[in-house]
């Protein structure tokens, strides 16, 4: 096996372990069996085995003291942290964007995203589908836009934290009361940051995308007290103990 398929085979493994966690396959504390998980995924114990680690270092396992992992757990407050995390994160990378000016071709990009969201969220027609994948890639040019690596890396990491996505409570918000004027406001958000980092105004960047990532928290709150029932639909909700 060439270095090429190694890599894809890791990066298979990583993907799917990931999506069967954040899903609830395995209960929080839950001790994996590699043999098991491997035959799952059709895949050998050597990539998964490298995926396990990935997964340690991201926070959604644990390594245990006699070996192997488990599933890590999390409560209400630790999902709160991650999201406000993340928002620090984004904040960051809005700020020093701002003040050492955008990588061009990723402002480039993140105006044609910014153009085309405005499509989706249009109110005599709503495009879901369209701005959700929209909406994950105005992230990713946020972190990427100063063109640090390691204020990217360190965002995405975050972004991996159970339910700290900016795309995580987009899974079944059509059932959310009064969704639709809540992407528009989420996309007029989206276009302040951007002309603030036009303007080179840090400060101000960086405290709209910090709370441009405080609306997770009000659509948390709304799933575990008022619509419990779609927990169920956001991914990593499902490791929460408390």
């Amino acid at each position: 096996m060439d270095r090429q398929e190694r890599n894809a085979q890791f990066v298979r493994a990583l993907m799917d372990l990931r999506s069967l966690i954040l899903k609830g396959t395995f209960e929080s504390g839950c001790r994996l069996a590699e043999t098991a998980i491997a035959d799952r995924l059709g895949l050998s114990r050597t990539p998964l085995r490298q995926a396990m680690d990935r997964l340690v270092d991201e926070g959604l396992l644990e390594r245990i003291e006699t070996g192997g992992c488990r599933v890590a757990s999390f409560t209400l407050d630790d999902i709160k942290d991650a999201i406000e995390l993340r928002g620090v994160l984004e904040g960051t990378a809005a700020r020093l964007a701002a003040e050492r000016g955008m990588v061009p071709e990723i402002g480039a990009q993140m105006e044609k995203t910014l153009d085309l969201l405005d499509e989706a969220v249009r109110p005599d027609h709503l495009n879901f589908r369209a701005y959700v994948r929209l909406n994950e890639q105005f992230h990713d040019c946020l972190a990427r836009l100063a063109g640090s690596a390691i204020v990217a890396r360190e965002v995405d990491r975050a972004s991996r934290l159970p339910a700290a996505s900016p795309t995580a409570f987009l899974q079944g918000q059509e059932l959310i009361p009064d969704f639709r004027a809540s992407l528009r406001r989420a996309q007029l958000q989206h276009r302040m940051i951007f002309e603030a980092i036009k303007a080179r105004e840090g400060s101000r960047a960086e405290a709209l995308a910090r709370e441009h990532a405080r609306l997770a928290l009000n659509n948390l709150s709304y799933v575990t007290v008022e619509a419990p029932g779609l927990a169920e639909q956001v991914p990593g909700l499902a490791l929460i103990t408390d």
